[in-house]
């Protein structure tokens, strides 16, 4: 009862649209969890329902927010570079937004590449497993997966609300927040579920129809 009582708790503060609320609802509290778990599976379930359903987005949407924020980190370094020692001076926040860029473009393309499955996954050994063996495997796979991406939105999500609460403010700006850019985080995790919820559906089609279970993957690849 405690933890249901939490989540509405969090839910209730989440209604408010008040970021101080909502940190104080999360302090603490041990239905954050669980509401996690639900936000992170149901997110990815819609995520993969709309991948389905609009192929386009599934196919180029993580590679477009990678080049877009990667162009942007060089940009703004080159430009950096260029009106520090040939003009006035750069400008403060030129060191301050390629990082967040950054990640973005990390965990953006950490959900792309577990699409790709260029991931450690010692694909040789499996291989030489059994079916059912393999097949065990890529759901362990699944299962750790989510449960990285269920740590990582919960925690996240707590950083965010924290820097929304403490009206934190890039340093170098004046009205650009935090977390606009650490919301993105979680986002991405949810991101990276539905990719692993389209890998397992995958493998066990595989499974059923008695085709090839492991494949080679490519660093740099595309499927």
């Amino acid at each position: 009862m405690d933890l249901i009582a939490g989540m509405g708790e969090i839910i209730s503060a989440l209604m408010t649209g008040d970021s101080f609320e909502l940190q104080t609802a999360l302090r603490g509290n041990a239905g954050m969890w669980p509401l996690g778990f639900i936000a992170t599976f149901v997110g990815g379930a819609l995520v993969a329902l709309l991948y389905r359903a609009v192929p386009f987005i599934e196919r180029h949407f993580e590679p477009a927010v990678m080049v877009v924020a990667y162009l942007a980190i060089g940009y703004i370094i080159f430009a950096g570079v260029v009106q520090r020692f040939y003009l006035s001076g750069q400008p403060a926040w030129s060191t301050t937004l390629p990082p967040f860029l950054f990640l973005i473009m990390t965990w953006v393309g950490c959900s792309y590449n577990v699409k790709l499955r260029t991931h450690l996954a010692f694909a040789e050994f499996r291989k030489a497993a059994p079916r059912g063996v393999q097949m065990a495997l890529l759901v362990l796979d699944a299962i750790l997966w989510f449960g990285f991406a269920w740590i990582v939105v919960v925690t996240t999500a707590q950083e965010t609300v924290r820097a929304a609460a403490n009206f934190a403010i890039m340093l170098g700006t004046d009205n650009v927040m935090q977390w606009w850019f650490l919301g993105t985080v979680p986002i991405a995790f949810i991101l990276l579920t539905a990719r692993v919820m389209e890998n397992l559906a995958a493998d066990l089609k595989k499974y059923r129809d008695g085709n090839e279970m492991i494949e080679a993957a490519v660093i740099g690849g595309d499927a």
